[in-house]
């Protein structure tokens, strides 16, 4: 069974060590005995002192900051923040949004061709009205078995959509406190995220009601299958 695993980035800090040297000072000489003053001599006849010369005053000192080089050296890079997983099972309120929906069946070896094909139907009816989507569309699961499940697809819309196909309608999406769970890869795999969320529900043991959106962040009419982002939202009651 596949688990969405946390991917955990332990940081490690190196701390320098700075060594001190201390010196001894130097033992204290005692000054050599003075010698015997010699015998005085005639004073010599006194030299006139030298004209002072100017002296220039010191070149002006450039700090590192104002060197051409300094200028031109380039800041580091920022640092690349850290990646993390898709959370699994993060509380979440859905709020309600107006959609236009499409009821249907399907049995499990013909599951993602059914809701493509929903998708396709409502898109096509859309696009024919001129109506744009306000959002990602979703899959409501309203009942399941071993055979296969019925559903609701649904995209959400900003108007009312009129002249709708069979089995169309408009309506309003599922609402309330549910745990979001999130799914990469194909359609086909989606069995391992439901194994796993139903495993999450018993550990922390929560109850769940009788139905569960799919909402599709990756377009599935034009994404490759293993490509597929899909949020998975689990009612609480």
């Amino acid at each position: 069974m596949n688990r969405i695993s946390t991917f955990r980035a332990a940081l490690v800090a190196l701390l320098p060590l700075a060594a001190i040297a201390l010196a001894d000072p130097a033992p204290a000489q005692s000054p050599p005995a003075a010698s015997p003053s010699p015998a005085a001599s005639p004073s010599p006849t006194p030299t006139p002192a030298p004209s002072a010369t100017p002296v220039p005053p010191p070149a002006e000192t450039k700090s590192p900051a104002d060197s051409p080089a300094a200028a031109q050296t380039p800041a580091p890079p920022p640092a690349a923040p850290v990646q993390t997983a898709d959370p699994f099972g993060e509380p979440f309120t859905l709020e309600p949004k107006k959609v236009v929906a499409l009821k249907g069946n399907a049995n499990w070896d013909a599951a993602f061709d059914a809701v493509i094909d929903a998708f396709k139907a409502l898109t096509a009816q859309l696009d024919k009205q001129g109506v744009k989507t306000s959002g990602n569309p979703m899959i409501v699961y309203t009942s399941t078995d071993d055979t296969g499940f019925t559903f609701i697809a649904e995209i959400p819309v900003d108007q009312e959509v009129k002249s709708l196909g069979k089995n169309m309608s408009m309506g309003t999406s599922p609402d309330g406190k549910a745990l979001k769970f999130v799914h990469r890869g194909s359609y086909d795999n989606m069995d391992n995220t439901y194994e796993a969320i139903t495993n999450h529900l018993d550990d922390k043991k929560l109850e769940a009601k009788d139905t569960f959106i799919e909402e599709y962040i990756t377009d599935p009419l034009k994404t490759a299958e293993d490509k597929l982002v899909i949020n998975v939202y689990v009612p609480l009651k």
